[in-house]
């Protein structure tokens, strides 16, 4: 049996697997502002001189702050087999815990729109966008906290 590479689908974007996995932003030592995705060039907080920009971990609990569900097949670059019917996802716009950003995610896979509340926690874990015959392309998806999976 031939094992397949994980390889993120954004690299520097969330490490670590499981109970460690994290989305990684950078924040402004001068100005405090947190980024995602991450910002390795210069503060964008238009009222801010810029600062060294620093890796961080971010927030693995939130609340949704909106909600919707993906009824279509997007279209390229998107990987989809046009052969397999579509099976539609839920996607949530996630305010987080301590950084108080809004970030947008799919849910983890049999969590649908109908189960979903704004004002619900949630909380980040590893998720696949998309599998081939040599590699597993992860991504981060979000998941009711008291939801095992």
């Amino acid at each position: 049996m031939l094992t397949r590479t994980r390889t993120p689908a954004v690299s520097d974007w969330f490490t670590g697997e499981e109970d460690r996995f994290r989305l990684l932003g950078t924040r402004c030592a001068s100005c405090a502002s947190v980024f995602f995705p991450r910002e390795d060039v210069h503060c964008r907080n238009p009222h801010c001189a810029g600062g060294t920009l620093e890796e961080v971990p971010l927030s693995r609990t939130g609340r949704i702050w909106s909600y919707t569900d993906s009824r279509y097949r997007p279209p390229s670059p998107y990987v989809s087999n046009p052969e397999l019917p579509w099976e539609p996802y839920a996607l949530i716009a996630v305010e987080l815990e301590s950084e108080r950003i809004v970030l947008l995610g799919q849910t983890v896979p049999g969590v649908t729109a109908a189960d979903l509340a704004v004002g619900m926690e949630v909380e980040v874990v590893p998720g696949v966008l998309h599998e081939d015959a040599e590699t597993v392309w992860t991504t981060w998806q979000w998941r009711p906290t008291g939801v095992a999976g």
